[in-house]
């Protein structure tokens, strides 16, 4: 009886044997939820060439916008680099066009953040640019939980990301229009699905956390850009927009310490490569399938569904309307 009972596992022993169990199991679940990922991530599989093509990509020096850029630059289009950071856009030019032999890549300063910079690049393509086939709206910031305020007034999440794209575009309208056909790509976010826009407060300076704002101006892209096809429909002028993925880039940085360790090790283990991140974009900027569909949102290279509140036409045309005010929009402005 004593033998026998000498074999039995100890208390100690079942306790490691549970703890190393369950320790597998978590990472085999961590793992699993990796490759189905990495698996389910879209893929831009057209090999359209883009020879004789100019293409504007707003914030082009990194991220996925320096994807998109490569990519492009790789089917032959001529790239403008529409970036704030000029130092650092032009070691990414040089880094492209040493990558793909095409040396029709150009760099010019923009920085969304200010109107002013806005209407000065605008007015550079409009006075040198004969046409623009395709238009990528890709830059964006999101601060963490201190806000800060535009030049002109603006909460800068907002001015960055919404109120510069809705600018630029009205301001380019009329080559885009006389390039069609054309197309119109702007990089929104699955992370609307957690805010909402207020019509009454869209200059929301000091009301909200930094961070949900990032948030809400992704909602403010999905009105606009739908507001945008339905102002544009027969001008052969599309327009789509898209959730590019949670992608391991830069717009992490401004996560604090300490929740940026953690931050850290979710997006290196479970995001995007940014080459991933950037294939819807390359998708809806190049594909055939595409040519004539507009107004449209898209993951993973696919149309997908958005939710009703995203549907609230009126809605977006109240907020085309209160950004026209906000960005100061002339008699003499191009007019969409």
């Amino acid at each position: 009886m004593g033998f026998v009972l000498a074999w039995l596992p100890s208390d100690h022993y079942v306790r490691d044997m549970c703890i190393i169990t369950l320790t597998a199991a978590f990472v085999a679940t961590l793992l699993s939820i990796r490759f189905y990922l990495r698996i389910t991530a879209g893929r831009c599989f057209t090999e359209t060439k883009m020879e004789g093509k100019t293409v504007i990509i707003t914030g082009a020096n990194s991220g996925i916008g320096k994807e998109t850029a490569k990519d492009l630059a790789g089917r032959g289009a001529r790239i403008i680099m529409a970036c704030r950071n000029l130092e650092r856009a032009n070691a990414v030019k040089d880094e492209i066009v040493k990558e793909t032999n095409n040396n029709k890549v150009v760099v010019k300063k923009l920085d969304l953040g200010s109107q002013k910079s806005v209407r000065e690049f605008a007015a550079d393509i409009v006075k040198t640019e004969p046409k623009i086939d395709v238009l990528i709206h890709n830059a964006g910031m999101a601060l963490a939980f201190r806000g800060q305020t535009s030049e002109d007034g603006i909460e800068l999440t907002m001015a960055t990301n919404h109120y510069g794209p809705f600018l630029l575009t009205h301001l380019l309208i009329d080559v885009l229009k006389k390039s069609a056909p054309s197309r119109i790509v702007i990089v929104a976010s699955e992370l609307y699905r957690l805010a909402s826009v207020n019509v009454n407060k869209l200059n929301p300076i000091g009301t909200f956390p930094a961070a949900y704002l990032y948030y809400v101006s992704k909602f403010a892209n999905i009105y606009f850009a739908r507001e945008l096809a339905k102002r544009l429909e027969g001008t052969n002028v599309t327009v789509n927009f898209l959730h590019p993925g949670m992608i391991d880039s830069g717009i992490w940085r401004n996560v604090p310490f300490p929740l940026n360790i953690p931050m850290m090790a979710i997006t290196k283990g479970f995001f995007k490569t940014t080459k991933a991140g950037a294939q819807t974009t390359i998708y809806l900027a190049t594909s055939d399938e595409v040519a004539n569909v507009s107004g449209k949102y898209f993951m993973d290279c696919k149309e997908a569904t958005l939710n009703a509140a995203a549907m609230d036409m009126e809605k977006a045309r109240q907020i085309w309307e209160e950004s026209v005010k906000i960005v100061k929009l002339t008699p003499q402005d191009p007019k969409i």
